[in-house]
């Protein structure tokens, strides 16, 4: 029955269908909230990777280099027996958007790094002659030139995070994958293996497609934007 040609099991998936939404919907409330972490780390270490303050930037690298460099997988079968045998597990949910907010946080730092230092000097340094502080220069005046540049590679982090949502499985999460291995090992849903598969990567497509799809549209048109400048 497993076969992706069989209509037995393209049945038994649709007569299950609010398995896969529901998946689907925790996928992305999880996606949500780790969004959420993550632009608040982003935006920490990202201005403290840009203060010129030798101490802020160290700690910036520290952790950039840290959880860019180990797996998040690690990191999230990490967080959750840590607080497991703490005696505090606060469930699921927690660690999971806990660790994919604080991964893709390490990323966000980067993006809004390197828009920052796109930003000429001369803008910092006339910013300052004016009187403005460190975070009114960022605010009114870096941020929002420096944002063409962030939000297309933020946009595929973006994506990124959320294809990463499927590690919640290592865990026994309530995400799109996690239901979907579910169900196919189900005892009364168990076998439709082909179709199940393929619709929780078709829902991931339906995602995540659009959102690459813009970030590169929109990567195009500021390169396009730049060179019309120049000339």
């Amino acid at each position: 029955m497993s076969g992706i040609f069989s209509a037995r099991a393209w049945n038994k998936v649709w007569l299950y269908r609010k398995t896969f939404l529901v998946g689907l919907g925790n996928t992305l409330e999880t996606a949500a909230i780790a969004l959420v972490i993550a632009l608040a780390l982003g935006i920490i270490f990202g201005l403290m990777a840009t203060s010129g303050k030798k101490v802020l930037k160290a700690i910036s690298r520290v952790y950039v280099e840290f959880f860019q460099n180990t797996p998040i997988l690690l990191q999230l079968c990490f967080l959750y027996y840590a607080l497991a045998f703490s005696g505090h597990s606060p469930g699921i949910l927690v660690p999971g958007f806990t660790a994919l907010g604080v991964y893709t946080g390490a990323y966000m730092s980067e993006v809004i790094r390197a828009g920052i230092e796109s930003v000429p000097k001369g803008q910092f340094e006339a910013a300052q002659s004016q009187g403005f502080g460190y975070i009114s220069r960022m605010v009114h005046i870096i941020l929002p030139q420096s944002i063409k540049v962030i939000l297309p590679p933020m946009a595929n982090t973006i994506v990124n995070m959320i294809k990463n949502t499927s590690c919640l499985y290592i865990i026994g999460g309530a995400d799109l994958l996690s239901l979907t291995y579910s169900f196919v090992t189900g005892e009364n849903t168990g076998g439709a293996y082909a179709p199940a598969y393929l619709l929780c990567g078709v829902l991931f497509f339906l995602i995540c497609f659009p959102l690459s799809t813009l970030a590169s549209a929109w990567e195009n048109a500021i390169k396009k934007r730049d060179r019309k400048e120049v000339v």
